[in-house]
Parts: structure tokens; C-alpha cells; sequence
């Protein structure tokens, strides 16, 4: 079972309640549930929201849209997500940030594809870390038992925080790998997708995209979009 685990909250420090922002006809996590369901090999996904009041309203909305909706701790991040993937039966996990709107199909496939192929313990094409990638086209994946080592054994606050930042301290005791894309048209690792402040709002939202670009038509886009500026 292939389960897409997507971290999203309302309480960002730098773009408070970024998830419900509208983007070309859409909220923010409107566009990752979207896109999200283009992929084809994932079996199913999950939304690990924090239990707190503020995000009761991205509950209610993803709710409304069909999906999956897990509970858990607001801080202990690790926790809440290796929960929801115990409680939906995952065998393989693959972990997609909220803050990845334009997060897409396509480059998920291909990293399940990778992560198959090659025997990985963890990989990932969500950042242009020893690959060409764009920044938020991508997504992580590891399996079931690497988050459970992971999350017995990681306890400093900030490998709480973050999923997988015990795994990236002790790279000798796992095998992690990454990837290219398979269209050369994708490789732009100069391209920030992601949407941490409101200058990201911004130029999302003078892409000429809908939920249905491809991940070349959002590159394309994006690449528009700075030579317009210059």
C-alpha cells in the first residue's frame, strides 16, 4: 500500500494561514489534494493536520472535498505523521509538504519508480539537492519500517519538527537516493515552486497555470514569468 501523507497546517509563522490563500481558483491545499490525485501509483492519501482549533477549518474544507483526514500532535510533527501512517496501513510512505501547491503527478511517479527500482531506504525529488529539479515539483518516500526506526529513535526537538532530519544526521546507516527528471525540459533547479512567504504568493500567482498544468507547463510558466521580469 502506497500511501501520500501530506503535512499541512494553518499556523505558519511567515504566511499565517497560507493553506486557505485562493490561487487561480483554488485554495493553496486545494491545489496539492488536486494534483495529488493525478499521480497513479499512489493508493492513498492522508492529510496530517494538527488537533488544534485554527486547523479546523483546512479539516472541514479537505472534508467537504473527499479527503482523508488524520489528527495528531501539532508539534511533535514525526509523530503525528508516522501515526497516520500506522493507522492507514502504509507500507511505503511518501511525504508531501503542503507547501508544494504545484506538487505534481508525473515527478511522484517517476520517484516511486526510483525508490522501486533501486532499493532506497529514502529518496526524493522535491528539492534540487544533487539534482536537477525544480524546488516543489517533488515529493519524499521511504518505507514503513525506515519511519518506524525513525521515529523510535529521533529525539531532538528539531528531528520532531522534521520528519526526516534524523534520517539526513546519520546518512551511513541508510541509503538514500534521488533523481532527474526524465524530460530534460523539467531541469531547472534555479526554480523556487514552493510557498513559504507572501513574496511566493505573489509570483505564484502571476504563473499562467490551472490545477490540470503539467509539471512542463508549470516550468514553462515559471521560466515565462522571470523573463518578464528581467
Amino acid at each position: 500500500m502506497i500511501v501520500a501523507i501530506v503535512q499541512a497546517r494553518m499556523g505558519s509563522s511567515r504566511l499565517p494561514n497560507k493553506m486557505m490563500l485562493w490561487m487561480h481558483g483554488l485554495p493553496v491545499v486545494g491545489w496539492v489534494l488536486y494534483r495529488l490525485r493525478q499521480a497513479k501509483r499512489i493508493n492513498r492519501i492522508v492529510f496530517a493536520l494538527p488537533d488544534t482549533a485554527a486547523d479546523d477549518v483546512l479539516a472541514e474544507y479537505l472534508q467537504s472535498e473527499g479527503a482523508t483526514v488524520f489528527r495528531g500532535a501539532e508539534q511533535d510533527v514525526l509523530g503525528r505523521f508516522f501515526a497516520a501512517a500506522k493507522i492507514f496501513a502504509a507500507d511505503t510512505v511518501v511525504r508531501v509538504c503542503a507547501d508544494n501547491p504545484l506538487v505534481t503527478g508525473s515527478e511522484i511517479d517517476r520517484l516511486i519508480g526510483i525508490f522501486d527500482s533501486q532499493g532506497y531506504d529514502y529518496a526524493y525529488n522535491h528539492i534540487p539537492r544533487n539534482n536537477c529539479y525544480p524546488d516543489g515539483l517533488g515529493a519524499e518516500i521511504t518505507n514503513f519500517t525506515v519511519l518506524q526506526t525513525v521515529h523510535y529513535e529521533a529525539q531532538l526537538p528539531d528531528q520532531r519538527e522534521h520528519v526526516f532530519n534524523y534520517l539526513w544526521a546519520h546518512p551511513g546507516r541508510f541509503r538514500i537516493g534521488t533523481c532527474n527528471p526524465l524530460d530534460a525540459s523539467l531541469s531547472h533547479p534555479e526554480l523556487k515552486l514552493d510557498l513559504d512567504t507572501w513574496k511566493d504568493y505573489q509570483r505564484l500567482l502571476q504563473l499562467e497555470i490551472n490545477p490540470e498544468s503539467t509539471a512542463q507547463e508549470v516550468v514553462r510558466a515559471a521560466m515565462k514569468t522571470i523573463r518578464s521580469v528581467k
